[in-house]
């Protein structure tokens, strides 16, 4: 496997084939639900969005570290308005991921998966972004995701959206048996899944998508924070158990902890990108150079045993 390469002190993110798309992203891209939606574990100003200059802030510092990708959603409130007044004028640096099917109704969301609706949501999603075609949109399922395959008005949605060459690529965000079911379809380029060193059932289907020519895009990377350092934060009795054994495993260091999950991930070769999601340009950095150092293979080996 391909290691990230230093210069200076300096990291560069290896970058992988998205599918079969012709798409190169790099590794590590930015999950950009917190910028617009207060989102995460901890209480105030650990789940409270940034300001407008605090989003601009983590977006080009994203650009500026080389991240090329960049995954929002409607669902995400403010997040598309804000990548589309803040790097509009780079959008030649990055690959741009979003979703529909939820819609923003703000504090709220709501679910609508009719053509109209898809439709209307695409174009509005592109209009926020300010960018002539948006290079993957993701159906962002919610309680029926079956259902919402089976009455086929939003992949239809999609597919006329694609021929008026507002997106370019199909997507689907989802696990389980309708991960298995995307990928076997034909209608999707891209999946996303939520995966983590706590989370791996679905270790395989990631292997399946590899296999179809199917990119893969990692959300939940860090199983909502409890791989990283916000785990510090919470007392030791709301803590999950298997992220305090993990926890434990590196000595008590979050560091480590978070360095483990990115190098669990960076093992599977069927992963096209996994999605920071974070308002920090610190935190974002530190992944990077993290993903940058040699991974732990017997300390990566003991902790897939103790998950």
């Amino acid at each position: 496997m391909a290691r990230n390469e230093r210069s200076d002190a300096v990291v560069k993110i290896e970058e992988r084939q998205l599918g079969a798309t012709g798409l190169s992203v790099t590794f590590i891209g930015l999950g950009a639900l917190e910028i617009g939606r207060d989102w995460g574990i901890g209480e105030g100003d650990a789940r409270t969005r940034p300001d407008e200059t605090g989003a601009a802030a983590v977006l080009n510092a994203a650009l500026d570290a080389g991240v090329n990708l960049i995954d929002t959603a409607s669902a995400y409130h403010r997040s598309e308005e804000r990548i589309g007044n803040s790097i509009r004028h780079r959008r030649h640096e990055y690959v741009l991921a979003s979703k529909c099917g939820e819609h923003s109704d703000e504090p709220k969301t709501f679910y609508d998966y009719t053509y109209h609706a898809i439709r209307n949501s695409i174009r509005r999603s592109r209009d926020l972004l300010q960018t002539s075609s948006i290079d993957v949109m993701q159906i962002h399922f919610g309680p029926e995701p079956q259902k919402v395959l089976d009455d086929g008005e939003c992949v239809r949605a999609m597919k006329d959206a694609r021929e008026a060459g507002e997106i370019k690529f199909l997507g689907a965000s989802i696990n389980g048996d309708v991960l298995r079911r995307c990928i076997d379809s034909g209608d999707f380029q891209v999946v996303q899944v939520g995966y983590s060193l706590l989370h791996r059932e679905d270790h395989d289907l990631i292997s399946r998508a590899r296999d179809k020519g199917v990119g893969v895009l990692i959300r939940s990377c860090f199983a909502g924070g409890w791989l990283t350092s916000r785990i510090a934060t919470m007392p030791p009795e709301k803590r999950p158990p298997k992220a305090q054994a993990l926890l434990d495993l590196c000595g008590g260091d979050p560091t480590r902890l978070y360095a483990l999950a990115l190098h669990f991930l960076e093992s599977h070769e069927g992963i096209s990108s996994v999605l920071v999601g974070t308002k920090s340009v610190g935190n974002l950095k530190q992944a990077i150079q993290l993903l940058g150092e040699a991974a732990n293979e017997e300390l990566l080996a003991r902790a897939k045993s103790v998950v």
